[in-house]
């Protein structure tokens, strides 16, 4: 029997809506559904984080490695600086995004009565291209610290734009639209050394 009032489609409709509600069947794959792009954001985060980390690390690491090479020569030329920057490029690998830039100069703090701090010789390595750095003879800084009358120091830049991977593709072309978003990062160091084995290195053609 019919209740007064009551409409026979309404009562039915109400009823499957109660059904539905409470029907708890495929949830997870929902609830799955809408965590997952978060999830995969996180994960490409602390991915990109943990790569450019110990990508930095390895910048730092080629400045002080090549700076260690040099130092340790009592002469030195052309051919074998630009033999120790292409062997400290290979410190980033695997990483291969972007090509770091070294530059090392050979540095003489004169014994004047205000010290002036001159370039002796400097190289560097550009995209994979060897070339003169700093012109000899030019002037230069270094730390206060260092500006010692009569000192000979050589510095090291190593410098790298990181390119995330997520923007980064083989053929150089921007990936999934973040060009613009994930810029490059700038990583550098510039580490100075004195010569370990002579007072001076000279560069017999540089």
């Amino acid at each position: 029997m019919m209740r007064a009032g009551a409409h026979p489609g309404i009562t039915g409709t109400w009823r499957k809506a109660i059904r539905f509600c409470s029907d708890r069947r495929g949830i997870a794959a929902v609830e799955f559904a809408l965590i997952m792009p978060i999830l995969l954001i996180m994960y490409f985060i602390t991915m990109e984080a943990s790569q450019a980390i110990e990508t930095s690390k390895k910048v730092s690491r080629v400045g002080s490695m090549v700076a260690d090479l040099v130092t340790q020569q009592t002469t030195i030329v052309k051919a074998d600086l630009d033999a120790i920057m292409k062997i400290g490029t290979v410190t980033l690998q695997p990483y291969n995004r972007s090509t770091p830039s070294i530059t090392i100069t050979a540095i003489q703090v004169t014994t004047d009565a205000t010290p002036k701090v001159l370039v002796v010789w400097s190289r560097k390595l550009v995209n994979g291209t060897t070339s003169v750095g700093a012109a000899a003879n030019s002037a230069t800084t270094v730390p206060a610290t260092l500006k010692v009358a009569g000192t000979f120091l050589i510095r090291v830049e190593s410098n790298l734009d990181y390119k995330p991977v997520i923007t980064w593709s083989a053929g150089g072309q921007q990936q999934l639209g973040l060009t613009s978003a994930f810029n490059a990062i700038s990583m550098g160091e510039t580490y100075y050394l004195r010569p370990r084995r002579s007072v001076t290195i000279p560069c017999g053609d540089c």
